[in-house]
């Protein structure tokens, strides 16, 4: 299930490396080609979108829904595509509050089922004691988190396997939209999609499959514990290929919906942002899995006829101008 930690923000916010926290107001240093080595994508989180006729070039980010949060701060190149674009768009619009409280709703199972519904008495006391004692993770009561779609409160899970200690966790889509709304003026928030939409997508998931893999998640509890440290770690080393490699083989029995979850979702996206591209510079900031690969959003909106290439980051050194020119890494 690590790729839903990757891939949905519905449950939680997102995440990037530790970089410095130091503004920056010149454009972030690209590099020329699109690729450093033969098969290989470059260890960055953050792409320049150009080409096609677009006169101000756009950004794409890779998030991660949770991260300890003295990992989750801004890179000096991330800094700067926020104060150069005149939107923000996350995969929902976590401004909007209303829409996100009304998607409670479409965040429950239908028919009023419950997790005691579709479980085994002993593998609801095992879910049950399991949040019992790791209450301080839980936004909710048990007694109607129980209600969710279980690959839902499985991001529960994933939480408390970062083992963060007493700094708790953050995410880093928050840390961009305090940046965003920080500017003068403000920048715009948007969503590719709205939170119900994405609570939506696990109606398409049996109920019971969905049930059986936060038993089976929390009956390996401490395996998980340490493939969610590994991931973090990836993320952290800006590595889109590792996550890809992490995301192709976690939870083989939830192959089959990888499409829904995000395919589908990456060829929607890059449509909807074939439209909005022409007539506006973003910042995209969504899942980092839904980035790497054939079917990835870099490689779809290459396709699209845009020019993606990587943006490399640096920390500057004190007193020093951060202006970077193409293909010049530090």
């Amino acid at each position: 299930m690590k790729y839903l930690f990757l891939a949905a923000g519905l449950m939680s916010a997102s995440i990037a490396l530790p970089q410095t926290r130091q503004p920056q107001t010149t454009q972030p240093q690209t590099t020329q080609p699109q690729t450093t080595q033969p098969g290989k994508t470059p260890h960055t989180l953050l792409w320049r979108i150009s080409g096609k006729g677009i006169t101000r070039p756009s950004y794409l980010f890779g998030t991660m829904h949770i991260l300890c949060a003295g990992d989750a701060n801004l890179s000096d190149s991330l800094r700067a595509a926020i104060s150069s674009v005149d939107e923000v768009y996350f995969e929902i619009n976590l401004s909007d509050v209303l829409g996100m409280a009304g998607a409670l709703g479409a965040m429950q199972m239908k028919d009023g089922k419950t997790l005691s519904d579709l479980l085994k008495p002993d593998e609801y006391k095992r879910v049950k004691d399991y949040f019992a004692g790791h209450q301080s993770v839980l936004p909710l009561p048990f007694s109607f988190l129980e209600r969710f779609k279980p690959m839902l409160i499985s991001g529960f899970v994933e939480e408390e396997g970062m083992d963060c200690g007493p700094g708790g966790t953050d995410g880093m889509e928050l840390q961009i939209m305090k940046v965003a709304k920080g500017q003068t003026p403000p920048k715009l928030i948007d969503g590719l999609e709205t939170a119900a939409f994405q609570a939506g997508l696990f109606d398409s998931i049996p109920y019971t499959k969905q049930a059986k893999e936060l038993v089976d998640y929390i009956d390996s509890a401490d395996y998980n514990k340490q493939q969610t440290r590994h991931l973090a770690d990836l993320y952290n080393q800006q590595d889109l290929d590792g996550i890809q490699s992490v995301s192709d083989m976690d939870d083989p029995g939830m192959n089959e919906y990888m499409d829904l979850l995000l395919y589908g979702r990456n060829r929607k996206w890059a449509r909807i942002l074939d439209t909005l591209l022409p007539v506006k510079s973003l910042l995209i900031a969504v899942g980092a899995a839904h980035l790497p690969g054939t079917q990835g959003v870099i490689e779809l909106l290459r396709k699209e006829g845009y020019t993606v290439e990587p943006v490399l980051s640096r920390t500057p050194k004190a007193g020093e101008s951060v202006a970077m020119s193409p293909g010049r890494r530090d």
